[in-house]
C-alpha cells in the first residue's frame, strides 16, 4: 500500500461522487470541483455567495464543500459503524491537510489547504463541524434547550466563525454575536423541519418543552395537532427569534459588503419564523416554506444593499 494511504484508500464504501482521485488535481481543479459540488447540491448557495466579497467565494466553496461531503458521509450511508468510519477518514485526512498537505489528494482538502494559508483559519473549526456529524450517528434525540446549544456549537456556529475568519474577522466579541444567528437558524431549521426529522428518526423538539406544554412522542408521530403543542412551538419560535435578533447586530460591526450576506442569512431565519407562524404553529401539517415572492424580496433588498456598499467605497 502506497505511503498516501489516508487520501487513496480511507474512503472506500462512500457515495462514488467522493471518492479520491488516483491523481492529485490542481489548486485550480480543486478549486473548481468544491465550486462545482456547491452550487449543485444546494440551490441558494450561488446567490448566497454572490453577495460575499468576490475575494473570499473559493474559500467559502472549499468550506462548504468540506461539509456537504462530511454531512453525506454521515446520512448517505445506511449502514451507521460504515458512516463512523468515513467520518474518522474524512478526521483523518483533515490532519493530514494541517500536517502534511502536499500529501492530500482529494480535491476538497487541495482546495481548503489554500484557505488554511491564505486566512490562518484553526483546525478547530473543522473538527468541531465533523463532531457533530458524528453525534448525529448516536444521538437522535435531546431532552434539553442546552442540549440543543452544545449540538448547534459544534454544528452550526463553526460555519459562522469560518466566515469571519476568511473575511479577515478573528475577533471572539464578533465570534460570539455569529454563534448567536447560526444557532438560531440551526433552531428555525429545527422548527420548520419537525415531521422530516421524525420520520428519520430523530426529535430536536426538547423533551423538557414536551413535558412542559404536555406533548407526548406520539403526536408527533401521528401529526396531532393541539392547542398544547401549538403553545410549544410558537414558545420556541419566540426563543429563537430573540437569539436571531441579539445576534444580528454583528452587522454593525463589519463592512458593508460582508453586512449584506450576514443580513441576507439572518432575514432568510426570521423568514422561517415567520412562514411558522403563518401556519398558526402547525408544523405537523407539512413543512412551512418560505414563499417565492418572500425570497425574491429578500434578494432584490441584498442586492441593492450591495450596490450601495459598492457605490461607497
Amino acid at each position: 500500500m502506497s505511503e498516501i494511504t489516508v487520501s487513496q484508500h480511507a474512503l472506500l464504501g462512500a457515495p462514488p461522487d467522493y471518492l479520491t482521485p488516483l491523481e492529485r488535481p490542481t489548486l485550480q481543479e480543486a478549486q473548481a470541483w468544491c465550486r462545482q459540488l456547491a452550487t449543485s447540491h444546494y440551490e441558494n448557495f450561488h446567490v448566497a455567495t454572490w453577495f460575499l466579497p468576490k475575494k473570499v467565494r473559493p474559500h467559502f466553496e472549499s468550506i462548504y464543500a468540506y461539509s456537504r461531503v462530511a454531512d453525506d458521509l454521515g446520512d448517505e450511508v445506511p449502514d451507521k459503524l460504515v458512516a463512523m468510519r468515513l467520518l474518522n477518514a474524512w478526521g483523518s485526512m483533515l490532519d493530514e491537510c494541517y500536517d502534511t498537505p502536499e500529501r492530500s489528494m482529494h480535491p476538497v482538502f487541495v482546495a481548503l489547504h489554500e484557505t488554511i494559508r491564505e486566512c490562518g483559519v484553526p483546525r478547530e473549526l473543522f473538527a468541531d463541524l465533523l463532531h457533530a456529524f458524528r453525534m448525529d450517528q448516536v444521538k437522535a434525540e435531546y431532552d434539553t434547550w442546552d442540549e440543543l446549544l452544545e449540538y448547534s456549537h459544534y454544528s452550526a456556529n463553526p460555519v459562522g466563525r469560518l466566515v469571519l475568519q476568511v473575511s479577515g474577522y478573528k475577533e471572539e466579541p464578533l465570534a460570539l454575536l455569529s454563534d448567536k444567528v447560526c444557532t438560531a437558524l440551526q433552531l428555525a431549521n429545527f422548527w420548520q423541519d419537525v415531521v422530516e426529522d421524525a420520520e428519520r428518526g430523530r426529535r430536536y423538539i426538547p423533551a423538557e418543552s414536551m413535558i412542559r406544554f404536555g406533548v407526548d412522542e406520539g403526536q408527533i408521530e401521528g401529526r396531532v395537532f393541539t392547542p398544547e403543542f401549538r403553545a410549544m412551538i410558537q414558545s420556541l419560535v419566540v426563543r429563537t427569534r430573540e437569539m436571531l435578533r441579539e445576534g444580528g447586530t454583528i452587522s454593525a460591526h463589519v463592512d458593508r459588503e460582508l453586512a449584506v450576506t450576514l443580513d441576507l442569512f439572518r432575514k432568510g431565519g426570521d423568514a422561517i419564523l415567520d412562514g411558522i407562524t403563518l401556519e398558526n404553529f402547525d408544523v405537523l401539517r407539512g413543512r412551512p416554506v418560505v414563499s417565492k415572492t418572500k425570497k425574491l424580496s429578500l434578494l432584490a433588498g441584498a442586492f441593492m444593499s450591495k450596490l450601495r456598499a459598492g457605490l461607497s467605497r
